[in-house]
């Protein structure tokens, strides 16, 4: 069965600064493309970022762009999320998910795409 793990979350300030990982086993990460998703309390689920099995695409939401970097290293089977510039809003649930492969050099920020989910790690900023 595969699995996802994630880490890193926590409390910090606004403005602060926060890297969330994403282990995954035993799934060879070339084959999927992966993705962080994230969960408000009374808020549905958003899509952050994704990017392409060989990581040479991404894609941000637009509430992130230009605040937060998706990068992955597949010999080490990690995504990392880093997050700048946090914001209340950002307070939520943090998810990874991997999705198989079928276009090279692509991704989507849809739910409904990826099959293995993580359980998620809390991110809370203070208002």
């Amino acid at each position: 069965q595969q699995r996802l793990v994630e880490s890193g979350g926590g409390l910090v300030q606004p403005g602060g600064s926060l890297t969330l990982s994403c282990t995954a086993s035993p799934m060879s990460l070339e084959y999927y493309t992966l993705g962080w998703f994230r969960e408000a309390p009374g808020k549905g689920r958003e899509g952050v970022s994704c990017i392409s099995n060989n990581g040479d695409f991404a894609k941000y939401g637009e509430s992130v762009k230009g605040r937060f970097t998706i990068s992955r290293d597949n010999d080490k089977q990690t995504m990392t999320l880093q997050m700048n510039n946090l914001k209340p809003e950002d307070t939520a649930v943090y998810y990874c998910a991997a999705a198989l492969t079928i276009l090279q050099d692509s991704c989507e920020l849809i739910d409904a795409e990826y099959k293995d989910w993580g359980q998620g790690t809390q991110v809370t900023v203070p208002s």
